[in-house]
Order: structure tokens, then C-alpha cells, then sequence
């Protein structure tokens, strides 16, 4: 356990603080009277809102802890995605994938930043195009990761990995669905149901990067001294 890499935490603190954050924020708006139980039948004409996480944490307090909650969970989530970017960076011939990653993880957290700051009462637009953005760019980058783990197969642990992520990322994509066709039909409860399972998924996701991160510096250090010793040998 102490051979591994202190990285590796940086992941599982991400997923439990994260996780914790929003259920507090969802705890502290139900609370107070502004939405209702996920375990309720919501009713459109009642006083209550329907339990979605951007409408838990709209108004105060709880958009206050919302707020901090998103802004942390971006930056870790960043440098999460960077120190990813850096582990498979000399293991790939190819960049251009591991790239387009980068890319899309640093626009997904700048979403999550959108949706943390600008609450749907305060400004509807930036809010939904940080949703969007955080949603659509985030599931993307579960899938491109699922192939990076297959290709990469990092200390041999990339098949039971990949296919891990994989499911995941199936799991993700049928969830956001799921959201979308439910919220199109107004069953407010149920696709506020699937939004918590799609969110807890990718916060899932996200966690399971702990596992490659346990050799980060041991796994980036074998790949360079291998790369050296290929510039060796051609030079010979």
C-alpha cells in the first residue's frame, strides 16, 4: 500500500468530496422546502420543484456550498485529466486521441464552473450551456478513455480496466438518455432520478483513474527510459 503513488488518492478525494458535496447540497434544499424528495412522487402543480441538482443548489444556502463544491471539483478534475494526459503521453505513438481528451476534459470542467456560478434563476443560458458542455464533452471523454485503457494496457491491468470503463461509459450514455427522453415527456422525479445516477457514474469515472495513478511515477518513468533506449538503439 505505501509503495503506491500519493496521486492515486487524488482521484478517490475527488469522488468522495464531490459525491458528499452534492448530497449535502441536495440535503440542505430539500430541507428548506425548495425541492422535493427524490424518494417522492413529485406533484407540477405543488409548491415544490422537481429535486434536479441545478435546482437543489439555486437559491441560498445551498447555492452558496454549490457553488464551492463545482469550483473544487473542476480544478481537481483538471488536473486529474492533465496528470492522465501526462501518464499516457510517452506511451502513445499516436497523440491526436489523448489530445482530443485533454481537450474536452478542460472544457468539461470549465462547464462544471459554468453551472457552479451562473445558477439557473441568475442566468438560465450560460447555466444550460455549462450543462451541456460538462454532459456532452464528459461522456465523450469516457469513451475515448475506455479505448486509451484497452490500447495503452497499463501494467497488464488494461483489459479488466477497459472493460470496467467501458460499462461505465455504456452506463453513462444510456443515463443521459434516459434524462433527456424523460424531461421531454415532463416526468420531472424520474429524470431527476436518472441525472443523480448519471452524475454519481461519472464522479464514478472519474475515481477509477486511482488505479493506473498508483504506479504514476514508477509507469511514466518505465515508458521514458524505454523511449531512450529506442533513441539508443536508432542512433546505433
Amino acid at each position: 500500500m505505501w509503495a503506491c503513488n500519493p496521486w492515486m488518492f487524488l482521484p478517490i478525494l475527488f469522488w468522495v468530496f464531490t459525491t458528499v458535496g452534492l448530497w449535502v447540497v441536495y440535503f440542505i434544499a430539500v430541507e428548506d422546502g425548495k425541492i422535493a424528495s427524490l424518494s417522492s412522487e413529485f406533484n407540477a402543480s405543488g409548491s415544490l420543484r422537481p429535486p434536479y441538482i441545478s435546482i437543489a443548489g439555486n437559491s441560498p444556502p445551498a447555492s452558496c456550498y454549490f457553488s464551492q463544491i463545482m469550483n473544487m471539483a473542476a480544478f481537481a478534475a483538471f488536473v486529474i485529466g492533465v496528470l492522465r494526459y501526462l501518464q499516457l503521453k510517452p506511451r502513445l505513438q499516436k497523440p491526436w486521441m489523448n489530445i482530443i481528451c485533454l481537450v474536452a476534459q478542460s472544457l468539461a470542467c470549465f462547464g462544471m464552473m459554468l453551472v457552479g456560478n451562473f445558477q439557473l434563476s441568475s442566468n438560465a443560458w450560460v447555466h444550460n450551456v455549462g450543462t451541456l458542455t460538462t454532459f456532452c464533452l464528459g461522456i465523450m471523454y469516457c469513451w475515448l478513455q475506455s479505448v486509451l485503457t484497452l490500447t495503452v494496457n497499463f501494467r497488464n491491468e488494461g483489459w479488466r480496466v477497459g472493460i470496467a470503463r467501458f460499462l461505465l461509459s455504456g452506463a453513462i450514455s444510456f443515463c443521459m438518455l434516459l434524462y433527456t427522453v424523460l424531461k421531454i415527456q415532463r416526468l420531472h422525479i424520474h429524470a431527476a432520478r436518472a441525472q443523480w445516477v448519471l452524475v454519481m457514474f461519472f464522479l464514478g469515472f472519474i475515481s477509477s483513474f486511482a488505479i493506473e495513478f498508483r504506479h504514476y511515477h514508477s509507469g511514466s518513468s518505465v515508458a521514458l527510459t524505454g523511449a531512450a533506449a529506442e533513441r539508443e538503439a536508432d542512433l546505433l
